[in-house]
């Protein structure tokens, strides 16, 4: 891969995630305070996430796959979700809002597949070169909250009460307009399935996987990935809100610590992984679920403001160490021929229909702690998950048996 290709693709991934982290992080606080949505309305605005996630492999398995270059695919997807992501802008209350959003995520999530797709074609070593491409992504995510925070100050209290948080939708507007016509300068990647081939549901949504659940470990894996996306909503859904609330300056600046440590963490996870093993490399995932909602229950003071930031910065334990080290196990046990069905199968099970029950329970958790000043008792919100978390980790370590993994570079 020559110079020229790196520097496109890296673009393409600091623009894709940009976008993706420049509304979606404050996006629960924008709800509250603009459009004085409930915590109810707000999970079924996070829940379009997983409804985008749901109806993604349909869009791939059945138009880009098959049909069109995936990078005109993702330049007419960037070309829509501007317009749609200015709608979003204009919109004055929750029912005007929903479609859009809605619609937004169900073209946006396709394209996180896109890049993907468009970054492999290029390379000849993946395993080398991919990671040096999709660090930008990260590093598009942690500018995105930086430039609300720090440069364009919408986070603040001031800026939040004039209703300046909704420039958020307007700068991510600009971003996907200019990644969808920067989309069609990148190298050509043609569909790489024949169309007239017949391709079946089962295929799509990789429950051609499915057979992988007779193994008593892979199934109680499965579970647990599913089950502790129901904490994972918490942190997406009332984080920025939640800082926000108790008056942290510059939370989304701050929320970049997660994506930061994110990036560190997946450094230290290949020697976790050979030196502790799967179990226990999943386990002390779990178990910083746990440990980061006790610190966000129990720092909300002055004194011990530090805990909320050490919550943040768990972020890289939290989401490498069960996510990618699941999705290394997930590889390990399925073999050639079910890698990419089972992989499919995992985040239509996580990204899909779990955090799609997370969010649902998360709004109702967060309005049974609403209080009469229309603020939150987040002591109360923040313990459920806490609890819900080590619950998993509990039936993960009795149930699931020892194995030797052995971790592919």
């Amino acid at each position: 891969m020559n110079t020229t290709v790196k520097v496109q693709l890296s673009f393409m991934m600091f623009l894709e995630f940009f976008i993706w982290g420049g509304w979606f992080v404050t996006l629960g606080t924008f709800l509250g305070d603009n459009l004085h949505a409930s915590g109810g309305e707000i999970a079924v605005a996070f829940s379009t996430q997983s409804w985008g996630a749901i109806i993604a492999p349909f869009i791939i398995g059945l138009i880009a796959d098959r049909y069109f270059n995936a990078e005109r695919i993702l330049a007419v997807l960037h070309l829509v979700g501007a317009v749609l992501m200015y709608q979003m802008y204009a919109s004055v209350d929750f029912d005007g809002f929903y479609p859009y959003v809605l619609g937004y995520m169900i073209i946006y999530m396709p394209t996180l597949a896109l890049v993907n797709s468009i970054s492999f074609n290029q390379m000849k070593d993946p395993a080398k070169e991919f990671s040096l491409v999709r660090v930008f992504g990260t590093i598009g995510w942690i500018v995105a909250g930086l430039t609300i925070s720090y440069i364009f100050l919408w986070d603040s209290p001031d800026a939040r009460a004039q209703g300046m948080l909704k420039n958020t939708f307007l700068m991510v507007a600009v971003a996907s307009a200019a990644l969808g016509l920067f989309s069609l300068t990148l190298p050509k990647t043609p569909p790489t399935a024949d169309r007239n081939e017949k391709v079946s549901l089962a295929t799509i949504l990789g429950l051609d996987a499915l057979k992988l659940l007779k193994d008593r470990n892979f199934l109680i894996f499965f579970v647990s990935s599913v089950l502790i996306c129901i904490p994972l909503a918490f942190y997406y859904q009332n984080a920025n809100p939640f800082l926000a609330e108790i008056g942290v300056n510059n939370p989304t600046g701050k929320m970049t610590i997660g994506q930061t440590s994110e990036v560190l963490f997946m450094l230290a996870l290949p020697f976790f992984f050979k030196r502790f093993g799967f179990k226990m490399t999943i386990v002390a995932g779990m178990l910083a679920w746990t440990l980061r909602y006790l610190l966000f229950a129990y720092g909300n003071s002055g004194d011990l403001a530090f805990m909320l930031i050490l919550g943040i910065a768990l972020h890289g334990i939290c989401y490498d160490f069960f996510f990618v080290s699941g999705q290394i196990y997930t590889d390990s046990k399925a073999g050639e021929k079910f890698k990419s069905a089972a992989q499919g199968l995992i985040t239509l099970a996580t990204y899909g229909f779990g955090m799609l029950i997370g969010f649902w329970v998360a709004g109702k958790i967060t309005d049974s702690y609403l209080l009469a000043d229309s603020t939150h008792n987040w002591v109360g919100i923040w313990t459920f998950p806490a609890i819900f978390a080590f619950g998993v980790l509990v039936i993960f370590v009795i149930f699931f048996k020892n194995e030797a993994i052995e971790y592919k570079k």
